[in-house]
């Protein structure tokens, strides 16, 4: 295993991956850094965010749930408004750009909920690549409707049927087809986490929430929230609000991880709360483990924040104690979901009603001229069979 200096947050982050991988990586790398300053890559991917994406997403003021609530004022930043319903596409649309501009003809991706590999199957049909998606089992499971969208789309979805069945082994297998075939495939990840240049790259095409929410709430309010909150799986809708603002001192930011059933190890997705420095595919970071360093499988409600780690650059932040960290619970999160349907007509994503849930707790505790901004990152047409299935059981 190698240590590359690159790509570091504080003590966090890193190249920790098989020496085969070092190359592609920079070759990845080197092909994104050229991106920033392309005018032509820039224009076209403008082009695309506002006339396949529908950006820019909405600032929605949330008033029959501020008014339930109580307290400060909720603004809704509507990422499940986007073309495939969630956040996922800001990203996938630019390194499938990276991919095409690299000579690469297949794209091979992992997902959880399902969102990023819709977003990723979208892309390749829209430039014309190979796509092949590992979801864990389990997750195949909890989310059909996804599955059928990613192969509608032509995607080949891959289940994992090793472990838990679920996210963390979908990356071990997807990255290892990665190595099996890295002169025509690029590895479209979707999160803050994995090695170098990912956190990084991944941050940068998803930062186009927090900036446009910046813009939003200066035009809507005159000034800038006094609060920002994300939930965090592996961390990138939090980190695409958190990062344009993260240097204004004055906003307070929460991100919200998954609580579960309890805060025993293996009873929830609650890195940043309960894990311990580690190494997981590929970087250094806050792991779920035991005390022989083993990672312990995670638990959530939700497919996409059920991942054993979170992005090395959201380590950096708790141990800085610029973003405090949460938790919420499946119960919670199930009451926050029905809350916002019954006082919005909005179903959203189980992921982002973790983040819905932390606001319904925290605005009562704050004046009514403050502001929280919540990123709603995704919409729940693919929880609502689950959600069914857990009133019926009694959940």
């Amino acid at each position: 295993m190698t240590e590359n200096a690159k790509g570091f947050f504080g003590p966090f982050g890193g190249q920790f991956v098989p020496e085969p991988l070092i190359a592609a990586l920079n070759d990845v790398d080197a092909a994104f850094q050229a991106c920033k300053t392309d005018e032509v890559f820039q224009a076209e991917f403008a082009r695309l965010l506002q006339e396949v994406v529908g950006r820019p997403s909405p600032l929605y003021f949330a008033k029959r749930l501020t008014e339930q609530v109580g307290g400060a004022k909720i603004y809704l930043k509507r990422e499940d408004l986007n073309h495939t319903g969630a956040h996922k596409i800001n990203n996938t649309l630019a390194q499938a750009m990276l991919a095409k501009a690299m000579g690469k003809t297949h794209l091979i991706a992992e997902t959880g909920a399902g969102q990023h590999g819709v977003a990723t199957a979208t892309a390749a049909a829209l430039m014309g690549l190979e796509c092949s998606i590992y979801q864990g089992a389990e997750d195949v499971r909890r989310q059909k409707l996804n599955v059928f969208r990613m192969e509608l789309l032509g995607a080949k979805v891959v289940p994992v049927t090793i472990g838990q069945q679920t996210l963390s082994e979908a990356i071990d297998v997807a990255i290892g087809a990665w190595i099996e075939d890295l002169d025509r495939s690029f590895y479209l990840l979707g999160s803050v986490c994995g090695p170098h240049p990912y956190p990084e790259m991944v941050m940068y095409f998803q930062g186009i929430i927090g900036r446009e929410a910046r813009a939003q709430i200066l035009e809507k309010e005159g000034r800038l929230p006094d609060l920002l909150i994300a939930a965090v799986g592996g961390g990138s809708n939090a980190g695409g609000l958190f990062k344009p603002m993260i240097d204004d001192a004055d906003v307070k930011i929460i991100g919200v991880e998954a609580g579960g059933r309890g805060d025993d190890l293996g009873d929830n997705a609650a890195a940043l709360t309960f894990g311990k420095e580690g190494v997981l595919h590929g970087a250094k970071s806050y792991v779920l483990q035991d005390e022989a360093g083993e990672t312990v499988p995670p638990h959530s409600i939700s497919a996409g924040l059920d991942y054993p780690a979170v992005g090395p650059e959201h380590a950096y932040w708790k141990d800085t104690g610029r973003v405090k960290y949460t938790t919420i619970s499946d119960h919670e999160a199930l009451d926050a979901f029905g809350l916002l349907c019954r006082t919005e007509g909005i179903i959203p994503a189980l992921e982002s009603a973790h983040a819905v849930a932390e606001a319904i707790r925290t605005a009562p505790t704050m004046g009514k001229d403050e502001i929280i901004i919540v990123n709603l990152s995704g919409r729940g047409d693919k929880d609502c069979a689950e959600v069914a299935r857990l009133a019926e059981a009694g959940v």
